[in-house]
């Protein structure tokens, strides 16, 4: 009986994590460091950027997503540059068509995050938080192109930028390189 008890415990512990790999603190830190540091600067310069325009959207929402990509799994081909800026600027232009042409939102929030999966695999940028931010413009009413650019695409190159400077700087290899 005692096998039996251990052998389903180790089975069923593999649906609460048990296919996690193991991360060292020291790594857990870094990461944790890295999105700490890189959300401040990229929140602080995108909203000096705002005033200086004049623009009150300076934050997409989903940027805490894709930073945990960018220095938790800087390795993940859904953390690189052209994942996490076509990604998300491609998802936000699709959530916005979207939100002109279909004024229910019931409707429109699921076409739109369906849209920007398959904009994604066609460009080749499968970035996960980029189906949130087609989610998020139908949400928010954003019926402007220029929120595509800024903030989305502004935020996601800052986030790229300050992402290779720390994880290159901590011992990580960020972005990927051709082998």
């Amino acid at each position: 009986m005692k096998h039996t008890a251990k052998y389903l415990i180790k089975h069923y512990s593999f649906y609460l994590g048990g296919d996690q790999p193991e991360v060292s603190w020291q790594e857990r830190l870094r990461s944790c460091a890295g999105a700490l540091v890189g959300l401040m600067l990229v929140f602080t310069i995108a909203k000096l950027l705002g005033e200086l325009t004049g623009i009150d959207e300076w934050l997409m929402a989903s940027l805490g997503a894709s930073a945990l990509l960018v220095f938790a799994l800087p390795g993940s081909p859904m953390a690189q540059p052209w994942a996490v800026i076509a990604g998300n600027t491609l998802s936000a232009l699709i959530g916005i068509t979207v939100f002109i042409l279909i004024p229910e939102p019931l409707l429109a929030m699921p076409i739109a995050a369906s849209l920007s999966i398959l904009g994604m695999f066609v460009l080749r940028c499968l970035h996960p938080p980029a189906a949130a931010v087609a989610l998020i413009v139908v949400l928010g009413h954003v019926a402007h192109y220029r929120y595509a650019f800024f903030p989305v695409m502004v935020d996601s190159i800052l986030l790229v930028i300050v992402g290779a400077i720390y994880s290159n700087l901590t011992g990580k290899r960020y972005p990927n390189r051709p082998k």
